[in-house]
């Protein structure tokens, strides 16, 4: 007579697990086993607990790569501030030399001494600084602006309804938003009442 273990064609494995893997309850202490799944079989579901455990690194890890991602935005745009504004002022450093020589320039064209040869370097020269960005700037008529005005010259005007620029003395030039040298001008303001009368006691007998 041959015992029941022998009536099975190969080895039997029995499975321990405190979980039922179907019905997700806890086996009592002492049931009978039943088989594990033969080897390469599916494995288990992981328990509730692992799983949540999985979750969280997953949610870990994810923050951890977001703020990589914003901390090397953060970097990038600010080599990139840091790259213009090198360019700018290396820029302004150059023009800045230069102003004197368009001062000269400007002086000539007003005496009408802009001619020949001197005409065609002038020229030029402003074509070029004008394409790295340099503005010309003070008009007469215009607003005063202590931003970018320096008033050399002050007087009292009829024809002026606000405080206004009357003569441009040298003009200014900017860099976009960047001044590199105010307009000095003369400035006028509306002659009021008192203002006038100021001026005619101050006319000689």
């Amino acid at each position: 007579m041959t015992s029941p273990r022998e009536e099975h064609d190969g080895p039997v494995i029995r499975d321990r697990r405190r979980i039922d893997p179907e019905t997700g309850k806890v086996r009592e202490a002492g049931a009978d086993e039943t088989s594990a799944p033969a080897p390469g079989a599916p494995a288990a579901e992981p328990e509730n607990g692992e799983a949540a455990a999985y979750k969280q690194q997953l949610a870990e890890r994810t923050a951890d790569l977001q703020r990589l991602k914003a901390e090397y935005d953060n970097y990038r745009k600010r080599v990139e501030r840091d790259r213009v504004a090198v360019r700018e002022q290396a820029l302004a450093s150059v023009l800045s030399e230069l102003l004197p020589v368009l001062d000269d320039i400007g002086r000539a064209r007003d005496h009408n001494e802009l001619t020949g040869g001197f005409k065609s370097v002038a020229e030029a020269l402003e074509g070029v600084t004008g394409k790295l960005g340099l503005e010309r700037f003070g008009e007469k008529g215009e607003p005063f602006d202590p931003m970018v005005h320096e008033a050399l010259m002050h007087s009292y005007s009829a024809e002026v309804t606000e405080t206004s620029v009357a003569d441009v003395l040298q003009p200014g030039y900017r860099i976009g938003e960047r001044v590199m040298r105010p307009a000095r001008v003369a400035v006028a303001e509306p002659q009021d009442g008192d203002a006038a009368e100021q001026a005619g006691n101050d006319l000689p007998e």
